[in-house]
């Protein structure tokens, strides 16, 4: 498969991180101070820390907070409600040479039906996609398709019942319907990684996917969270494994969301925690992680998910080493709408692939990805004065 974001001629700028007026230049004068509000509220711990709370009280109340929502952290990192509704955002990403991978982002359903509406619509986006050379992507949660304790008993490698293997069929089926879809009209579909104790079930469905539709190309990719103590163990033994039964491995590769998360339910149930003590150590994995895939970039798609400058400059770094395009197919660099777009649009202009996740639907249903956000952003050190100070300083310059 060619790279539908290298066919699209760059701008070979030198790359630069502090460039604000590429990384800035699809957005508005009104966009960015309405950005520069946002991120002064999120820097304050506050949002994150009491946001879900008073918007589930608000919302029981019956009180109006959805518009509020609708026109700050939504329109700051969601595309819209509806796919249809993203296309304003896609093409001003497309503008700048920056691809999107829409994200159905719907959390928290537990039935059948729920299910087949979700499987249903992560289809559509992958039939977008598609039709439209501005989609590189699709990308999925498993939990979305499945029952959260069947995912945590099938890590656990207990036994399922007769009912539970059933419902596992189902699972698989779903699992198999989106990426068939995908094989068949060539879209690579990644698939999100989740807390610890329900992974080890996630690994093994996609990997079963992987031996099935990544033969020729990679169309199936899983998710290595470099943060967890064991990450750069399983990319590798996922590695030998995709040499072993001769399919390229789909490997997007990210820090990891849920730290928090993994801590307390360690402490809590007394088992060591499966994450890294340091940050520094998480870097060095994922830095490690990186070198690996791009030594073996021949068998081995990567999508490298950051927001580390550091790390931008190591993979780009890794490429010139190992005298592998900027714009090769197996190498895409990617973050999230609404942040860190001095590393998208800079990468982009300089003729690196780059793909932002584009995260919709319906806004009452997507607060909990909005809340992660907001927490993310402040929890991340000197993430919120590096985006504020980007927004400060274009808006200087537009002044000038």
């Amino acid at each position: 498969m060619t790279t539908k974001i290298g066919d699209k001629d760059p701008e070979n700028i030198p790359l630069n991180f502090s460039d604000t007026e590429i990384a800035f230049r699809t957005k508005t004068d009104k966009e960015l101070k309405e950005s520069y509000r946002l991120f002064k509220l999120i820097n304050n711990n506050l949002l994150a820390k009491i946001g879900p709370s008073v918007t589930g009280f608000a919302l029981s109340l019956g009180l109006p907070i959805i518009g509020l929502i609708k026109k700050t952290l939504f329109k700051q990192f969601c595309g819209g409600e509806s796919i249809d509704q993203c296309e304003p955002v896609v093409m001003a990403l497309w503008e700048g040479r920056v691809g999107s991978v829409l994200d159905y982002s719907v959390e928290g359903a537990q039935e059948e039906d729920a299910y087949s509406l979700t499987t249903a619509e992560i289809i559509k986006t992958i039939q977008k996609a598609g039709s439209d050379e501005r989609i590189p992507f699709a990308v999925f949660k498993l939990s979305g398709l499945a029952r959260y304790s069947l995912l945590e008993k099938i890590s656990e490698g207990k036994a399922l019942s007769e009912t539970e293997q059933a419902e596992y069929f189902k699972v698989k089926g779903r699992v198999n319907n989106i990426c068939k879809t995908a094989f068949d009209l060539e879209v690579p579909v990644m698939i999100d990684a989740e807390e610890s104790w329900i992974q080890k079930a996630i690994d093994n469905l996609v990997l079963e996917t992987m031996q099935l539709y990544n033969l020729e190309q990679a169309i199936v990719y899983n998710t290595y969270q470099l943060y967890k103590v064991d990450g750069l163990e399983i990319l590798k033994a996922h590695y030998i494994q995709a040499e072993t039964y001769g399919f390229i491995l789909g490997a997007k590769l990210v820090r990891g969301a849920y730290l928090e998360k993994e801590q307390s339910r360690a402490l809590a149930l007394e088992y060591p925690s499966p994450v890294h003590v340091t940050k520094e150590d998480t870097d060095n994995d994922y830095n490690a992680a990186l070198k690996f895939c791009i030594q073996h970039v021949k068998y081995v798609a990567t999508v490298s998910g950051t927001h580390n400058e550091e790390s931008c400059v190591q993979l780009v770094n890794l490429l010139e080493e190992f005298n592998v395009p900027p714009n090769h197919p197996h190498v895409y660099f990617s973050q999230l709408l609404g942040m860190s777009d001095n590393l998208s649009f800079n990468l982009s202009a300089a003729g690196y692939n780059v793909a932002k996740y584009v995260p919709y639907g319906p806004v009452k249903w997507v607060l909990p990805y909005l809340f992660r956000r907001a927490e993310e952003n402040s929890a991340i050190a000197g993430q919120m004065s590096r985006e504020l100070n980007l927004v400060i300083s274009e808006r200087n310059r537009r002044k000038m």
